[in-house]
This record gives structure tokens, sequence and C-alpha cells, in this order.
């Protein structure tokens, strides 16, 4: 999934930290939000609150090293993804490896 994420991230489809994601969650511009399982919890809360209020979908796992890894950036802890196509392939990438574990 991590690697899918790299490439979102090269076309152009991603939304990286937490105040752009903020603004582009609210503009309807995020089909999928991903948070650290280490973010604070204000930040959990918060992102948890626009997920269901705005209706987009919310992962969190991954530390913020391996979000920062896999994009290329020191750790990061919020990530939107503003493609639909892009979004649903990186949940169907996500539920296919929790059903694997």
């Amino acid at each position: 999934m991590l690697s899918f994420l790299g490439l979102t991230r090269k076309s152009g489809n991603l939304v990286l930290g937490y105040n752009k994601n903020e603004e582009a969650v609210k503009t309807g511009k995020i089909s999928l939000m991903i948070i650290s399982k280490e973010a604070s919890e204000n930040t959990k809360d918060k992102f948890k609150s626009y997920s269901e209020k705005y209706h987009v979908p919310l992962i969190e796992d991954f530390t913020p090293d391996e979000l920062g890894y896999a994009l290329g950036l020191e750790g990061i802890a919020v990530v939107g993804v503003t493609k639909k196509s892009m979004a649903k392939k990186l949940q169907e990438i996500y539920i296919s490896i929790q059903e694997e574990e």
C-alpha cells in the first residue's frame, strides 16, 4: 500500500500535512484521509470528525516514519488523497492487507 501511496504523490494527487488537509477536506477536495496511528489524540479526533462530517473514508495506520519514507519525506502524520480512483485503489489494497493478517 505504501508504494502505491508513493506513486499517488508522484502523480500530484496527495495533500500533505495537517493544515493543508484540514482546508482540503472542508472544501471537498479529499477522497481519502490517512492519519498516522502515532498522531496526537487531538489530530485523530479532529480528522475522525471531518471524516464523518464530510463522508470521507479514513485509514488510521502506519507510523509517521513509514508514511514519510513512502513519500520521500521526514515523518508525516496526515495525508489526503485527492483523486477518487487512487483513493479507491488504496482502500482496496489496505482492505486486502488487513484480510491477510
